[in-house]
């Protein structure tokens, strides 16, 4: 079973008051299914849902059918609305509003007149609010996009199919998991196949029973799911409840509802289960049958009284029987577990002591490991104490409070250390849904300097393949700096690593630091190290003393290395070096390459070899050579990146692809375009604003969503003022939030002229840094007295490698 995804990338546009329909825009089923999309709006993305396709000058005021409205920003972006038939039913403020800087990504389902909506890149998970339809529109199939006063953007609008599972097929990061990614992975499970239904009135795992009818039928329970789901021990907490006045039929259609969400029961019988539930105090499903009565008694057409009633728990995880989707109250199994009571197994951990008094059924219907254990007939089916040995206490603790309630808490999502060893437990104990939850988790919160330790963790995790492929993409894509700020790299797989240099998306400033890679793993080498060392080391040595057991690793990736790229000088050196005298894959390699180089028009560039090809995700670098010069990012991007040879201020082009802002608004002496023109401004600043309860004056440069900057190099350009800066910060970031020091400027004296430019390097790891966003930001007054915070320059230029 799959969730079958339809994909439409193209960019969409919709105009105010207009509502764009597509006939592949419509759900696989009437009445179910899910739509995720990515918008851009200040406010009222409007999602039509109908049986029938629109106009284009549609509008849902005007609809006359049955349709649902769903409004996300509403009274200019202030509140989610719903509207059915064009009468408002849901008016809730702050939640599912829209982003004007920005795509935002959301998700709308409907299961049955249950309307589902969530924020956030990952279907059927961060819900921010769902809505209960009790007189649902069962023939809703197609999806319109529309808007109110202001254009709205739409893309990778996808159709997704609500037939079968919805965990599976979740999106992490860039990859998708679906049947056809299925790996083995011993006791994940399959919640399609597994759940709590499998314990529906087995004698495994039950600590209570049912008599129930005039036969006195045996029926068996289990006291815990049972207390969650109403008050079966009001008067007594025996394992026995003697029901002579209720028949099996309606004793087994209540208790299906609670194991599985779902049940049906013939018509004539309703009003039985409805009466068991009161007794039981079983809400959910006493609504459910007061309302099914209620709209048979208005209208007795909507039922065949030849067929059964089919009555389902609203879920946003139809026909999945773990916790989050039954009628269960997490409040309930969480006081449970807190308590002990109806516990009936206690859990010690080696060296720790008692852990929980847990529940083996809530334990067995999340994980397999568990059910086997309890049913097997070991020892541990028969004891009430089970020993763990080699698990971290804290995370199993956090494991447990997922199991009675399906959520993660917040400080296992701060704390990445807990995170990986949650990550690891649920992989041991087979929680898929828990393991989804970490991969996901962790995927969000890595950064470029946990990548490569994250990698040794779970590279022999074979459930974990999805992160590993994205840490793997995550390491070639910030290649310079993984290799550059630490040797972290030199312990990762052999695979791992090879499957990282050979990558695709391989992105590197320069293929001698490919070359260097490859060296430093082959010695595992404890710092950083270039070849021109290894060249010195193996003069005195032996390639099979330096490299042992990976002198073949090391033959075997040098042809990963672009040799052809490098410079004729470069190559000339490395051809005479200790390396290509000791290693003859080495030396063939070069030779090829200064042949190569020495062909031009005839170099041999084809798809049979990619090592005379530039990498398609090479960096084109821009060098600082002096002050206003020609070579920089700016400059760059005003000859259409070049395109063009003559140049044009990219802030006033058609097409901006680059934006300049400033802490104070735009004004005469307050003009973004100034710092990218080529000409002299005498007044240009950027004036002070209150952030976070501090004064804070800034520049900021935007490059765009396509392009990023290893930034090495910067310039700026005093004003005409005497305004000179004295303490400021240069930083870069990825999305404009969070920032990262590239340099820190501290009682700084080198301008002290108007008029005057001046120039700084950036150094270290973080110069290997990929940055969208950068800015300069004054984090001290400047040296003149009247304005102490004016921001006081007429230019500013980046270098660096540009992508």
């Amino acid at each position: 079973m799959t969730m079958m995804v339809e994909k439409k990338e193209k960019l969409l546009t919709v105009a105010p008051l207009e509502c764009l329909w597509r006939e592949d825009l419509k759900f696989r089923e009437a009445g179910r299914g899910c739509v995720a999309f990515e918008a851009f709006a200040c406010n009222d993305v409007t999602v039509v849902f109908r049986e029938n396709v629109g106009s284009r000058g549609y509008h849902y005021k005007g609809d006359s059918s049955p349709h649902y409205t769903v409004i996300l920003g509403s009274h200019r972006n202030k509140k989610l609305r719903i509207e059915v038939n064009g009468k408002t039913v849901v008016d809730v403020a702050g939640i599912g509003l829209c982003c004007s800087s920005k795509f935002q990504s959301y998700w709308i389902s409907i299961y049955d007149g249950l309307i589902s909506i969530g924020n956030g890149k990952y279907p059927f998970q961060d819900v921010v609010f769902q809505w209960m339809d009790s007189n649902p529109i069962c023939n809703v199939k197609y999806i319109g996009l529309s808007s109110w006063d202001k254009h709205v953007r739409y893309r990778n609008v996808n159709v997704l199919s609500l037939k079968h599972s919805l965990w599976r097929n979740m999106g992490f990061g860039d990859y998708e998991v679906g049947d056809e990614d299925e790996v083995d992975a011993g006791y994940m499970m399959d919640y399609d196949k597994w759940g709590l239904k499998n314990f529906l009135e087995s004698w495994d795992l039950s600590d209570m029973l049912f008599i129930v009818g005039v036969e006195e039928k045996p029926v068996p329970g289990h006291k815990a799911i049972l207390t969650a789901s109403g008050n079966f021990f009001m008067f007594s907490s025996s394992f026995l409840i003697k029901l002579p006045n209720v028949s099996y039929v309606i004793l087994h259609a209540l208790l299906q509802y609670i194991y599985t969400g779902w049940t049906q029961v013939p018509h004539d019988q309703l009003g039985s289960l409805r009466d068991l539930c009161r007794q039981f105090e079983v809400m959910p499903l006493l609504k459910q049958c007061e309302e099914t009565m209620g709209r048979f008694k208005k209208d007795k057409k909507l039922f065949d009284i030849n067929k059964n009633v089919e009555l389902t728990y609203p879920c946003i995880r139809p026909h999945c029987s773990i916790l989050p989707s039954l009628p269960l109250s997490i409040e309930r199994l969480r006081q449970l577990k807190l308590t002990g009571q109806y516990s009936d197994v206690n859990i010690y951990i080696e060296n720790y002591g008692l852990t929980a008094k847990a529940h083996r059924i809530i334990l067995s219907l999340w994980s397999i490991p568990f059910a086997k254990m309890f049913t097997n007939g070991m020892s541990e089916s028969m004891s009430t104490e089970v020993t763990l040995r080699d698990v971290p206490p804290e995370a199993f603790k956090a494991m447990l409070d997922f199991l009675y309630d399906g959520e993660l808490n917040n400080k296992i999502i701060e704390s990445g250390a807990l995170l990986l060893q949650l990550l690891l437990l649920a992989d041991q104990f087979g929680v898929t849904f828990l393991h989804q939850e970490c991969c996901k988790m962790l995927l969000e919160c890595i950064s470029e300097d946990s990548v490569c330790p994250l990698l040794q963790v779970v590279s022999s995790i074979s459930s974990c393949r999805v992160i590993k492929e994205t840490l793997q993409r995550r390491t070639s894509m910030n290649f310079d700096y993984c290799i550059s700020a630490c040797t972290d790299f030199v312990f990762l797989d052999e695979t791992i690593f090879v499957n990282i240099i050979k990558h695709p998306e391989l992105t590197v400033t320069s293929e001698e630091k490919v070359l260097n890679a490859i060296l430093m793993y082959g010695m595992k080498a404890k710092e950083l190290v270039g070849w021109e060392m290894v060249d010195e080391l193996i003069q005195n040595s032996s390639p099979e003393l330096l490299f042992g057991e990976r002198l073949q690793l090391v033959n075997d990736s040098l042809p990963f290395v672009r040799f052809p790229l490098l410079h004729d000088s470069l190559l000339v050196k490395l051809k005479n070096s200790n390396i290509g005298r000791h290693i003859p894959v080495f030396q063939n390699l070069v030779n090829e390459a200064l042949i190569s180089n020495k062909c031009g028009a005839a170099r041999l560039e084809n798809e049979e070899n990619v090592r005379f090809q530039h990498r398609q995700s090479s960096y084109r670098e821009l060098q600082y050579i002096c002050d206003g010069d020609d070579n920089g990012v700016l400059y760059f991007a005003g000859t259409s990146y070049g395109e063009h040879s003559s140049w044009f201020n990219p802030l006033l082009a058609e097409r901006k692809t680059i934006t300049i802002t400033a802490s104070s608004p735009h004004g005469r002496y307050t003009d973004p375009k100034v710092l990218a023109s080529r000409t002299y401004q005498g007044t240009c600043f950027a004036g002070p604003r209150l952030e976070n309860g501090n004064i804070s004056s800034w520049w900021m440069v935007d490059l765009g969503q396509d392009h990023q900057l290893m930034c090495n190099y910067y310039t700026l350009r005093q004003d005409g003022s005497k305004a000179f800066p004295r303490c400021w910060n240069f930083q870069g970031s990825l999305e404009g939030k969070s920032w990262t020091n590239l340099r820190v400027h501290e009682n700084e004296w080198t301008v002290c002229k108007p008029a005057q430019f001046a120039s700084w390097p950036i150094t270290g790891p973080n110069a290997l840094l990929p940055f969208r966003y950068f800015r300069i930001v004054l984090t001290a007054p400047t040296t003149d007295a009247t304005n102490p915070w004016n921001f006081s320059i007429c230019y500013l230029e980046l270098y660096g490698f540009f992508l």
